[in-house]
């Protein structure tokens, strides 16, 4: 696909303290633009719902997207550290490389518990719409994990496959049919944002669309998974259960949890 954007020339008199060309990549884009409409929605809903004034929501944006950049990271480099031995530079350039989306997850999630209780937000109302923004900047950073070419799939020639021919992405191997999960997940991004907007209307009780959001993403993960092709991410209990399918497991356990504590919770609330 497109893994560079375009490339921006540098003036000759400023080429002593900056690079002769410096590179847009379309990963580093399309995540930007998720950002940007995440924020835009989140900003409007906390504003109609609970009158939160927009720069407590720019400062919400700030905090999460340091927390999920060194989070998402950090379990990207663990997938595969010698490709970050041996190549350095390529740990701290946003836009050429990747996240795991997991590790993002994970250290995004306390960073918003703590942001709502210190600014008095309701927190599990905030969760809800957190939960739709995070399916807008997701999409996006999907699309562009398809266009960096990481996250590729195995080797399959059918209907849907994708042939990635540009050295500089990530996909392996090259010029060859592969099964396209990039934009599977995207895909099943998608439609847990559509399936999210029609329960935001018959919502049962608080956090109700966050944890459907991680469930459903947790268990269509899991399926994804099985026809990824980049095995460097990692895997426990030999080779058939990968990192990201083990995290799925435990969120989905966790989910259901906190689903039936929270449901039981205001049903008996309600009933009274």
């Amino acid at each position: 696909m497109h893994p560079e954007l375009f490339k921006i020339i540098i003036p000759e008199f400023l080429q002593a303290i900056l690079p002769p060309e410096v590179t847009v990549y379309t990963y580093g884009s399309l995540i930007a633009l998720g950002a940007i409409l995440g924020y835009l929605y989140t900003a409007r809903q906390a504003r109609i719902q609970f009158e939160v004034p927009p720069h407590k929501i720019r400062s919400l944006l700030t905090f999460i997207i340091i927390t999920a950049f060194i989070g998402g990271k950090l379990f990207y480099f663990f997938e595969d550290p010698q490709y970050f031995f041996s190549n350095p530079r390529n740990m701290l350039s946003f836009g050429s490389t990747g996240f795991v989306f997991y590790g993002s997850l994970l250290f995004a999630i306390p960073t918003m518990l703590v942001f709502f209780k210190v600014n008095n937000l309701p927190t599990l109302e905030m969760l809800d719409i957190v939960a739709l923004s995070a399916c807008i900047v997701h999409f996006f950073g999907r699309l562009g994990c398809f266009h960096a070419g990481c996250c590729y799939g195995l080797p399959h020639d059918g209907i849907f496959s994708i042939v990635f021919t540009d050295p500089v992405c990530r996909a392996r191997p090259l010029d060859t049919p592969l099964h396209p999960t990039q934009l599977y997940s995207a895909f099943l991004i998608l439609a847990i944002f559509l399936i999210l907007m029609v329960l935001k209307s018959k919502r049962k009780f608080p956090g109700q669309l966050f944890l459907t959001y991680l469930g459903l993403y947790a268990l269509g993960r899991s399926v994804i998974e099985i026809f990824r092709g980049d095995y460097q991410r990692g895997y426990i209990m030999g080779d058939w259960l990968s990192h990201s399918q083990f995290i799925s497991i435990i969120l989905l356990l966790v989910v259901g949890y906190f689903y039936n504590k929270l449901h039981k919770k205001y049903k008996t609330v309600q009933n009274s």
